[in-house]
């Protein structure tokens, strides 16, 4: 992994040029050392991450645009446009545009660790099956909680 440079990572560009399709969702990465890593997130209306884990890591949202709903450690919140959502490693966390409006956000985790890698193994997934995806994500340190009874 490199390290940290200065410089601008010009709006709607990312690192290289990347942009992924996960879950339904665009990411596109702007920052990345070992230490952190941001992506800026575009959710159609309802798009979600289901409920998972980051055990080694911190993870940040800022909304640029839009209302996402939450599940905090079992909890519902809401979050619009200039809020900064904190998800502290170890907790239930999962995030759902339930709304008719495009959400625009950006991420960033800290530290790295296997999160850069998950990506571009989910954006290369011939279809982004939910089985496949929880398995994959559980060999690159985020876990997936399962449904709900009688989901």
């Amino acid at each position: 992994m490199q390290s940290l440079t200065g410089g601008i990572t010009k709006a709607n560009t990312g690192i290289d040029g990347i942009s992924w399709n996960i879950l339904g969702q665009t990411y596109v990465p702007k920052t990345l050392n070992e230490n952190q890593f941001s992506w800026h997130a575009t959710l159609p209306p309802g798009t979600f991450v289901p409920p998972h884990i980051h055990p080694t890591q911190d993870e940040f949202i800022y909304l640029f645009e839009g209302r996402i709903d939450l599940m905090l450690d079992g909890r519902d919140f809401v979050a619009t446009a200039g809020d900064v959502i904190r998800l502290p490693m170890g907790l239930v966390h999962g995030i759902f545009n339930k709304s008719d409006q495009v959400v625009k956000c950006l991420f960033w985790v800290s530290p790295t660790r296997r999160l850069y890698d998950l990506f571009w193994a989910i954006h290369g997934m011939k279809e982004q099956k939910p089985n496949e995806v929880i398995a994959l994500s559980a060999n690159h340190e985020v876990m997936f909680l399962p449904p709900p009874s009688g989901a």
